[in-house]
């Protein structure tokens, strides 16, 4: 095998079964990095673990809610390769429903696994990750940009991560670890996919807004982006890259105009989502309520 930026590299992924961590994975265990694949769907990773080698892969099937549990993962993976290079923060949900009726328990579960769960995958790889000098890359969203309306959950928690993020480039530059953080459009992830087919209503609020905003990306391209990021230690992703001009115009889409701007769509499709939610009677997708629950 060649020698590349990532020969030998250790690189923790959580949700990496599927989606984009699982299009990572594949990416930088062909560029020769060890892998420490953690994620909920034991079904899933098992299969990826396979099809990616299991003498170089260590596959962990654990939630990223339970503490402990990412010890453990992380503990299993410095036992395998000796310490962990590279950690890709990438576990997340989202829930459906506006503010006014998304179930309080659904609401929570993104919180946790979207922000808690981030602190917990970085929280227990953080010190061999600063022993060797390495890197992290905390997967937020676009959503932490620009809020839409029925994704409070999962705008909160995308924000609450970059910030998350920003504040641990600041702990541990000293160190000699570089953090960035991911920000994402709409990539064609089961996350995605689910969301359209459970609740007709956004691809509807989608049509309404410009072009670039609601086209999909695809999972190699988005994994693409990622690989050469990663390989740079970069402190922002922008998937496509025109996401990363909505960071500098943040305060003017924050204004009452461009608010009230937004506003004169949302009653035309939101009663539909909610709608749709009520019968679909749950705040997720049937795959997330599915795993992991209490």
């Amino acid at each position: 095998m060649t020698m590349t930026a990532f020969t030998g590299k250790v690189v923790l992924i959580t949700g990496g079964a599927s989606g984009i961590g699982a299009e990572v994975a594949r990416r930088l265990r062909a560029q020769g990095a060890h892998l420490v694949l953690i994620d909920i769907d034991s079904p899933r990773l098992r299969e990826l673990a396979a099809e990616l080698g299991g003498e170089h892969v260590v596959a962990v099937s654990a939630d990223v809610r339970d503490f402990t549990a990412m010890q453990a993962a992380v503990a299993q993976g410095i036992e395998r390769f000796g310490g962990i290079d590279i950690v890709v923060a990438n576990a997340g949900i989202a829930s459906y429903g506006s503010v006014l009726t998304v179930d309080p328990a659904a609401f929570r579960r993104v919180i946790e696994v979207n922000l808690v769960g981030c602190f917990h995958t970085v929280r227990a790889a953080l010190p061999s990750v600063i022993e060797r000098r390495g890197y992290v890359l905390i997967v937020s969203s676009l959503a932490a940009y620009l809020a839409m309306p029925g994704m409070a959950a999962y705008d909160a928690s995308k924000a609450g991560i970059e910030h998350f993020a920003n504040a641990l480039r600041l702990e541990v530059a000293h160190r000699g670890v570089d953090v960035g953080s991911a920000h994402m459009s709409w990539i064609d992830t089961p996350l995605v996919r689910e969301s359209f087919a459970d609740l007709p209503a956004v691809g509807r609020a989608l049509a309404a807004l410009p072009r670039p905003i609601r086209k999909t990306t695809s999972v190699q391209k988005c994994a693409a982006r990622f690989e050469r990021g990663i390989g740079r230690r970069a402190r922002r992703i922008n998937v496509p890259a025109w996401v990363g001009a909505l960071r500098w115009l943040r305060p003017l889409l924050q204004t009452l105009r461009a608010e009230r701007a937004g506003s004169k769509t949302t009653p035309e499709w939101l009663p539909d989502m909610d709608a749709e939610v009520a019968g679909l009677g749950r705040s997720l997708s049937a795959r997330t309520q599915a795993l992991g629950e209490d």
